[in-house]
């Protein structure tokens, strides 16, 4: 059996003010060409499938679109619902939907819903585990000892009496302890919610959601899918795929990953002004960095006429010190005089405000210039 690995959608989110449904609307056509090219049995959704747990109405729209044309295509879909999920939205319709061979993670009680499938080598059992934390386990399963997120994962697999000696794949959505992150996913303070990896030994197939840099952990087949897209410039590194699963006998799995290539790269740029004005143009959601000592203040203007799809501009030279985010600030239009020459001098005097004397100066002369 054959199974597309894919995780954190995060459909509707957006990266400063850009709304990025249509960058995902053409990855995920992107992944339904895939699992036909590979003639996929399913594809498994390892959880945030939305970026916010009250999705808007145009991110379930693009992927009420994306699910319908794997069902037309008679691929069965796996969905668990993660940190960023709503559960009860998720689980919505579940039970209609699963006629289509769509399986979504119902209402969570305490024990792992399965899907029991067969091909010609053999029972397979596909389990959904969604997000969970220890305070929602414990209040199911209150005779277990439950302080951390491992015990909370430990508990619910021991509760679900799961036959290791068949093929079983587990759809996870948690933080498995010694993977590499990005540093924007969520974490607890202290590390309560790393899971060593082994207490998923016994599956063939471990489908993990929650990290973005697509990878494996202590396996080849305890993987994280990883992000369809960069959603940060913490990102910028990050080759982004699908994951392809090929189980055959117990025992025998076979994994590759096939790239995704998104409408817009996410980019790093850096150097001096003239020399960013010389870049090719491009239409890429880039960082720009340039350190020149003395920026003209049109400097950003400019630099839009070779990267209309600016996200942050930045300058670090020897007063600045270090990154100033000038795209971060208040919309000029909404700032006072005095506040655009106080922004002005911070970005020309490491970040130090005018003194007393230079603001009573100013003020004088905002004054003087709107009589």
């Amino acid at each position: 059996m054959k199974l597309i690995h894919i995780a954190d959608l995060h459909l509707g989110k957006q990266m400063g003010d850009r709304l990025l449904l249509e960058e995902q609307e053409a990855v995920l056509q992107q992944i339904v060409s895939i699992a036909a090219d590979e003639k996929a049995d399913g594809v498994l959704i390892a959880g945030d499938v939305y970026q916010r747990s009250a999705p808007q109405a145009e991110a379930m729209t693009v992927f009420d679109h994306f699910v319908s044309q794997l069902v037309e295509m008679g691929k069965k879909v796996f969905i668990i619902s993660g940190n960023h999920d709503s559960a009860q939205r998720i689980s919505y319709f579940s039970a209609l939907v699963r006629n289509a061979g769509v399986y979504v993670t119902e209402t969570f009680d305490g024990h792992l819903q399965h899907v029991a499938l067969e091909d010609r080598d053999g029972p397979l059992n596909v389990w959904l585990m969604p997000f969970l934390r220890p305070t929602q386990v414990k209040r199911l399963l209150p005779e277990a000892k439950i302080v951390t997120y491992q015990d909370a994962v430990t508990a619910v697999l021991e509760a679900s009496e799961i036959d290791y000696t068949k093929r079983n794949v587990l759809l996870c959505h948690q933080f498995i302890s010694g993977c590499e992150t990005t540093g924007d996913e969520e974490k607890a303070v202290g590390g309560l919610d790393q899971i060593d990896g082994r207490v998923l030994e016994g599956f063939d197939y471990v489908a993990l959601g929650h990290i973005h840099g697509p990878q494996k952990v202590l396996r080849d087949t305890m993987r994280y899918a990883g992000s369809p897209l960069k959603y940060s410039f913490s990102e910028v590194r990050h080759k982004k795929s699908v994951t392809v699963v090929n189980l055959q006998e117990k025992g025998e799995v076979k994994v590759k990953t096939v790239p995704l290539y998104p409408l817009h790269d996410v980019r790093l740029v850096e150097g001096m002004l003239a020399d960013v004005m010389e870049m090719d143009f491009s239409e890429d959601f880039v960082w720009v960095t340039i350190h020149d000592e003395l920026p003209p203040p049109d400097a950003k203007v400019s630099i839009t006429n070779v990267f209309p799809n600016m996200l942050k501009f930045s300058v670090v030279n020897s007063r600045t010190k270090y990154d100033m985010d000038v795209q971060a600030l208040r919309a000029l239009e909404n700032k006072k005089a005095i506040e655009l020459f106080c922004d002005f001098y911070r970005l020309q005097n490491n970040d130090q405000l005018p003194n007393e004397t230079q603001m009573k100066i100013l003020e004088k002369i905002t004054r003087e210039l709107e009589v």
